[in-house]
């Protein structure tokens, strides 16, 4: 019997979330830890144990209160500010490494017939002389347990709603944020995630939308998110840094979540979003797997006054360059993560060379090395680890700081349709340097283009897009796009019904909920329709696109790019 595992089912809050499991599933946690002093350069880090219930953990900048021995974060200090708990960071294992000599956290599920079948040990590590932690979590599935799937794997915090109230993903997406209280007091739309703010307590926010998914990022760019609390004296910012996207799933461009209201502030590591369930973790009945989530760092900051609290982002987009430069980091101490000494890389020079042309560089394409498979399939993998990059202007790439394994690589080149793939499996040992030397893609082409409308380059932007209702408003995400379409036709569809059976039909495909979230595209489809030339007549011709079911508003179909080729010409 395979189990469907989504932990948020289970705590009711806002939790690390694992994987999902049944409301009855029992747990047995158990705690192992030794008083330490950490002596170094900066101030020592102390583990204070003599709390029956908590342990405390302080470098002089940073304490967290973990509990005692569930390994829940019960509360963060920041330069002593603050005792009260910032956030509830509920998580169903806990761990602990420290820099100079570690205490180890442990829980185990209990195996039985209710449990998660997956091991699962989180690690915390404060280290002297960081403004902050460093979290991350090991799945490990031994032989022997049952199948299970898994949705979401992600770290969150719900930070304190009377401080935190501004709100940074981005260079351009930042703002003053309404509370949650705001969107109780709203109007529900239609689903639950989208609240008209009716009565909210800053006139400001009166007939916004609020919803999580407007601040939905792709992989790529969602590297640093969080809060600045601007009524503190100091004003402070509280930040998620994500060094690597190694350990998150289908690739740079899966849309995903980021800070939302709450206060919320995490870091996904895998989701359906924006996807559906054809991008499930799902493990059969005896399969083994391990995997190193993370770490990721919860990053801390003050600025002296609110008329300087934007200086707090600019503070961590540094701090995440640091972040980025010290990946892989050399002190977490699990066997399972690998240090840069045993990782290795892959460099090559891509081309680009069309039916009949000549060859050409792959200016800015995505490259990158995931589990074998066909070609495109690195878009719908969730279970291993994905390495990315992009060729410069001549079309050379360098894959670093890859984890040993067993690889496809696969690349798409903007301005072009279709997936490459490397025809050899990439074998990656410790200290391994590989250099696949030229590499050539020819995209799908039958003949000469004959018209074609947007771009290739896996995003519906260069379609039309309608106004959204000037009541619904948002400053990211615009609410009730998919509505306008009866506005825009009030009388009559745009549907062609044909006597005859389609030229050609897709079958049912979707199911990723992009429309309602707001996004740009969802996963990648390519078709290529044979239309045959007694299907045409001298003069104009009209190529309908037909979407046969719709049961809701939300079901529709975005297109990147659309042509029309000639038959193919001989070449010479």
């Amino acid at each position: 019997m395979r189990k469907r595992v989504f932990l948020l089912r289970m705590v009711g809050l806002l939790c690390f979330l694992l994987c999902a499991c049944s409301e009855n599933t029992s747990f047995r946690r158990g705690l192992r830890g030794t008083n330490n002093l950490l002596k170094s350069a900066h101030s020592p880090v102390n583990l204070i144990t003599e709390n029956p219930l908590q342990v405390m953990i302080e470098n002089g900048i940073v304490s967290v209160n973990l509990s005692r021995p569930g390994g829940y974060i019960l509360g963060i200090s920041y330069k002593g500010i603050d005792n009260n708990p910032w956030n509830k960071f509920l998580s169903h294992n806990s761990g602990g490494e420290y820099s100079g000599g570690f205490i180890l956290l442990t829980w185990t599920s209990s195996m039985g017939a209710s449990s998660v079948p997956i091991n699962i040990d989180q690690r915390y590590i404060l280290r002297s002389g960081d403004s902050g932690f460093y979290s991350y979590v090991i799945f490990d599935r031994p032989k022997g347990l049952s199948a299970v799937e898994v949705d979401q794997i992600r770290i969150v915090f719900k930070l304190n709603e009377e401080r935190f109230h501004y709100m940074a993903i981005s260079d351009t997406m930042q703002r003053s944020m309404p509370a949650m209280s705001d969107r109780e007091k709203g109007q529900p739309l239609a689903y639950p995630e989208a609240v008209h703010l009716t009565h909210p307590s800053n006139p400001q926010f009166t007939g916004e939308v609020d919803d999580k998914y407007q601040y939905s990022i792709e992989n790529i760019d969602n590297n640093v998110n969080g809060w600045i609390a601007t009524d503190s004296r100091p004003t402070i910012g509280f930040w998620i840094l994500t060094p690597s996207n190694e350990f998150r799933n289908c690739g740079p461009i899966k849309q995903d979540l980021t800070s939302h209201v709450g206060p919320t502030a995490l870091s996904m590591f895998v989701s359906t979003h924006y996807a559906g369930k054809e991008v499930t973790m799902s493990f059969q009945e005896g399969e083994t797997y391990k995997k190193v989530f993370g770490p990721v760092f919860v990053y801390l900051n003050s600025a002296s006054s609110d008329v300087h609290f934007q200086s707090l982002w600019s503070d961590a987009v540094q701090q995440l360059s640091k972040e980025v430069k010290s990946w892989p980091y050399d002190f977490p101490k699990s066997k399972d993560f690998f240090p840069f000494n045993q990782r290795g890389t892959v460099a090559g020079h891509l081309q680009v060379q069309e039916r009949g042309e000549s060859s050409k560089y792959a200016k800015n394409a995505y490259v990158g090395l995931a589990l074998p498979g066909d070609a495109g399939s690195w878009q719908k993998e969730s279970k291993g680890y994905q390495f990315w990059t992009r060729t410069d202007g001549n079309g050379y790439f360098l894959i670093k700081n890859v984890v040993p394994g067993k690889y496809n690589l696969y690349a798409w080149v903007p301005g072009y349709i279709g997936d490459y793939k490397y025809n050899a499996i990439i074998t990656i040992t410790p200290g391994r340097s590989i250099n696949l030397g030229s590499l050539v893609y020819s995209p799908p082409r039958n003949g000469p283009t004959l018209w074609e409308i947007g771009i290739p380059d896996r995003s519906a932007a260069e379609f039309y897009v309608p106004d959204p209702y000037p009541a619904l408003m948002n400053k990211f995400r615009q609410y009730g796009l998919w509505e306008r379409y009866t506005d825009m036709y009030p009388n009559h569809d745009l549907i062609y019904t044909s006597a005859n059976r389609p030229q050609f039909t897709t079958g049912v495909i979707g199911g990723d909920s992009v429309i309602a979230r707001h996004g740009i595209h969802g996963l990648h489809r390519l078709y290529s329709i044979d239309v045959g030339s007694d299907h045409l007549v001298k003069g104009m011709n009209t190529i309908y696109l037909r979407q046969s079911r719709a049961q809701d508003p939300f079901q529709g179909v975005m297109y990147d790019y659309i042509r029309l080729e000639s038959p193919p010409t001989p070449i010479t």
